[in-house]
């Protein structure tokens, strides 16, 4: 009978034993801490608290970093524990420069958690990033409109016609032009105060234009005395006189009298002319002071030149 008392007592101890074991084991519970680029690995019991789990194993946690699960948490079999560190972010806003220190978030938490409020149409100048990176700056952009009425002159515009009695090249005014006068609803866009934008957003037209009537010659032949011209275009140009100074042309000719300076881009060099007072004469020349409808005759002698003086003249320029 002891015998087998001591067997069933052996039997017992053996399995309390085993049951103790198999609850060791059983209350075992495996997590993984992610934490500065590093995974640690633990094994914890019972209730323990995901901050516990960070203390047993020397992981301390900044005041703004970010922990998931929350420190408070309940730790639970394969839990993984991530520490995300806090950095600067800079939100600059209404002149000034504020310092946050904050996990990665996104931009408009960032702005929120630097006390700056964002208007409907403000702008946010930064990195092309969802969330937040370390020494990010944030730039506040203020953006205002303001609606303004301003009184504009309406330009008035040109009516062309044909003149049958006027030579090609010249022109008259029939009717002055006279320009209107318009009433503009502007809308004027500022960045920070500054005016960046103006745009129209309304037209009232107070005074109607009045369009400048033109006549535009298109005769190509006239008469001067017996002689009969056909010419490409007329024009009025201003012509001074000069006289020989040594120097030959700019074609590279001798000047002679039915020599002329031109701008060439009013009269191609070689054009042959007829000048109402002067004659026939080619464009051999140029000079520094020829510029636009004004042209510079030769002449024989200084006195002839003085004689002449500056005029104002009627110059056909020959087919």
């Amino acid at each position: 009978m002891n015998g087998k008392k001591s067997i069933n007592v052996l039997l017992g101890i053996s399995l309390a034993l085993i049951l103790v074991v198999s609850m060791f084991f059983a209350l075992q519970k495996p997590v993984a801490i992610a934490a500065d680029g590093q995974i640690i690995k633990d094994t914890v019991f019972f209730n323990c608290t995901v901050e516990q789990v960070l203390k047993d194993n020397g992981v301390v946690v900044g005041e703004y970093d970010l922990v998931q699960p929350a420190l408070d948490a309940s730790v639970q079999k394969n839990t993984n524990i991530n520490v995300i560190r806090a950095f600067r972010v800079f939100v600059i806003a209404d002149g000034q420069k504020k310092e946050i220190i904050t996990p990665p978030v996104p931009i408009k938490e960032a702005i929120a958690e630097a006390g700056v409020t964002l208007g409907e149409k403000d702008l946010i100048k930064t990195i092309a990033s969802e969330l937040t990176q370390p020494d990010q700056e944030i730039e506040i952009i203020r953006v205002e409109e303001q609606q303004v009425q301003e009184e504009a002159i309406l330009p008035y515009g040109e009516e062309r016609t044909e003149d049958p009695t006027l030579e090609k090249g010249l022109s008259k005014t029939l009717r002055r032009g006279v320009n209107g006068r318009v009433l503009n609803t502007v809308r004027i866009t500022y960045h920070n105060g500054q005016e960046v934008k103006r745009e129209v957003i309304d037209s009232q037209t107070k005074v109607q234009p009045v369009n400048r009537i033109v006549a535009v010659g298109n005769i190509t032949t006239v008469s001067r005395g017996s002689l009969r011209l056909n010419f490409k275009q007329a024009l009025y140009a201003q012509a001074s006189a000069y006289t020989y100074t040594g120097r030959n042309t700019a074609s590279g000719t001798v000047p002679a009298v039915g020599t002329i300076a031109v701008d060439p881009s009013v009269i191609p060099i070689g054009s042959r002319v007829y000048i109402e007072g002067y004659g026939f004469a080619t464009a051999w020349d140029t000079g520094g002071a020829v510029r636009g409808n004004r042209i510079d005759l030769f002449m024989e002698d200084r006195a002839q030149c003085m004689k002449w003086g500056v005029r104002n003249v009627k110059l056909y320029i020959l087919e």
